[in-house]
């Protein structure tokens, strides 16, 4: 077969991402699938399914992030990973986040169907609280991965009820024992929604971006 020739199912993609926006839809077509909420693990559930499917090996670490690692030919590689978020803003975007991760999963699903091995091993991620409207800040799932946040810090973060992410992870059977810790990685790509307007305007269907947005999260504290 000549690789190069290889395209994903557009309309399968299609229907994995409107699949994923009834979890949580709401009656003007925006899409709540809070972090850790049920809606966040029907979402989850139906995710590692679909890895099962093409015989992805499925790990879920001490955050609740979720790996699906596709063996490669040289198993001493490390592997190329993508991914992004199953988890939404309140009446957040329909494509935000989950194009990332089910894009991914077309791409994997693609040389599945085909037969393709890879030389290196191929993994997509769905981070855990990735938008942080639930727990604040953003990026918890990540952030501890990295080493840049510690872990039980990050499990005692509280929602505005005042429930515990370590206590919602094990609620929802999320709160995996594979250590949350980086892991050496060949490349990172992420599959987003364009949120401005200059790929509409130039009438442009892809870009690739060279700078993003740097969030700051501040506690402002008022008396008197």
């Amino acid at each position: 077969m000549d690789h190069g020739k290889l395209r994903v199912n557009g309309k399968r993609l299609q229907s994995t991402l409107e699949q994923m926006a009834k979890i949580g839809g709401t009656p003007g077509g925006d899409v709540q699938r809070l972090t850790l909420s049920d809606e966040d693990k029907q979402a989850r559930d139906l995710f590692v399914k679909w890895l099962k499917e093409i015989d992805c090996e499925v790990t879920i670490d001490e955050m609740g992030n979720i790996f699906g690692r596709r063996a490669g030919r040289n198993t001493a590689l490390s592997p190329v990973m993508s991914g992004s978020h199953i988890d939404s803003q309140p009446k957040g975007g329909r494509f935000d986040g989950i194009l990332g991760v089910m894009g991914a999963l077309e791409v994997l699903r693609t040389l599945h169907e085909n037969k393709v091995q890879t030389e290196r091993p191929m993994v997509i991620v769905d981070w855990t609280n990735e938008e942080g409207s639930r727990f604040a800040p953003a990026m918890v799932g990540s952030g501890v991965w990295a080493g840049a946040l510690k872990l039980d810090w990050a499990y005692d973060r509280k929602d505005i009820a005042g429930k515990r992410l370590e206590d919602e992870l094990a609620r929802i059977g999320y709160k995996g024992t594979a250590p949350c810790r980086k892991f050496p990685v060949h490349g990172y790509y992420e599959f987003h929604i364009e949120q401005g307007p200059m790929l509409e305007r130039q009438k442009k269907l892809i870009g690739a971006p060279k700078g993003i947005l740097c969030l700051h999260w501040y506690d402002i504290y008022v008396t008197g």
